[in-house]
């Protein structure tokens, strides 16, 4: 029977179909990241590696297990694997796409809302008892309804803000490297630029859905920041290496900048104590796909892949090396 290690524990119905199908190895802590040489320990004969977006697959990691033929990822980012290595190795990558994309949404649209409206300081403020009742200067923020949303890349979870956002009244913008099609422009109500520096000058929020990548990493940077209207806002629910966090809090401190939203961090869980502190920045511990659906969607991705993979068959979700 195939082996299968899985670095966390997940939903009891997936746990019970994967216990069904396969011998499952799972960690006694299965909330606690394992570290380098646990993950090998557990996972040391074992033909499946199920990881989640915080386990580092290197190449060290790999080599360190010989019987490995799939790494069926818990999750649609995969910038945590070694992605070349694993091919040359003939090993193969899956990942759960898709499931992800209304509930990421959500938490971008949520966000897009909570920071202009100061919602985060609002609800400390009661938290602390510090509320002195109603007053006609209390807690300012800014309309969102008329304001300009840049969106940084439009795909599944792009166009999904995008749809949302069109009905809180917000004017659609959006920047990524291919143009959509002029018919898919035409239904969300989007209008393309086709340089990054040069939408940021003219947004009110700007809130990023593209993966990681060499090329995206620390996209945002104290030069964006320096463009940006000192009444906008960033949004991030996407990965946190995208934004150079230390120049982000640099512009909150400053000014440059009015506010951030996010729920990931360039070092995850560690977060700058700098964006800590900031009473204009709301701060969410990556909860953006938290949903029990979306858990257990995710889940029966992962056995879908495993299955066919165990079958002979090629896994609907192989990820495929650039």
């Amino acid at each position: 029977m195939t082996r299968v290690c899985l670095t966390r524990r997940l939903p009891e119905p997936i746990m019970h179909r994967l216990g069904e199908l396969f011998t499952v190895i799972v960690p006694a802590q299965s909330e606690r990241t394992l570290s380098r040489s646990e993950l090998i320990a557990l996972a040391g004969d074992c033909e499946v590696l199920v990881p989640c977006l915080n386990d580092h697959i290197t190449a060290e990691v790999i080599d360190a297990l010989p019987e490995l033929r799939l790494i069926a990822n818990f999750g649609a980012g995969v910038d945590h694997i070694a992605l070349a290595y694993a091919a040359a190795r003939d090993i193969t990558v899956t990942n759960t796409p898709s499931v992800l994309t209304e509930d990421t949404a959500d938490i971008a649209m949520a966000l897009i809302l909570a920071v202009p409206r100061r919602l985060g300081e609002g609800a400390q403020e009661i938290r602390q008892n510090r509320w002195q009742g109603w007053s006609p200067m209390h807690l300012l923020g800014h309309r969102v309804h008329g304001k300009a949303l840049g969106i940084v890349g439009m795909g599944r979870i792009g166009q999904a803000v995008a749809r949302r956002a069109r009905g809180f009244g917000l004017k659609l913008h959006y920047f990524q490297r291919r143009r959509l099609h002029a018919d898919v422009e035409v239904e969300l109500g989007a209008e393309y630029w086709p340089t990054l520096n040069d939408m940021l000058q003219e947004m009110d929020i700007v809130t990023l859905h593209c993966p990681h990548t060499p090329e995206t990493h620390r996209l945002i940077g104290a030069e964006q920041f320096r463009l940006m209207k000192p009444t906008s806002y960033l949004i991030n629910t996407a990965r946190g290496a995208l934004v150079h966090e230390q120049a982000l809090v640099h512009a909150l401190e400053q000014g440059t900048i009015a506010g951030a939203g996010l729920d990931v961090y360039e070092h995850a869980p560690q977060i700058p104590e700098g964006l800590r502190n900031l009473p204009n920045v709301v701060l969410l511990p990556h909860i953006s796909s938290a949903t029990i659906e979306s858990r257990i969607e995710m889940g029966e991705r992962v056995l879908i892949n495993i299955r066919a993979f165990s079958d002979g068959h090629i896994p609907p979700d192989v990820v495929l090396v650039d």
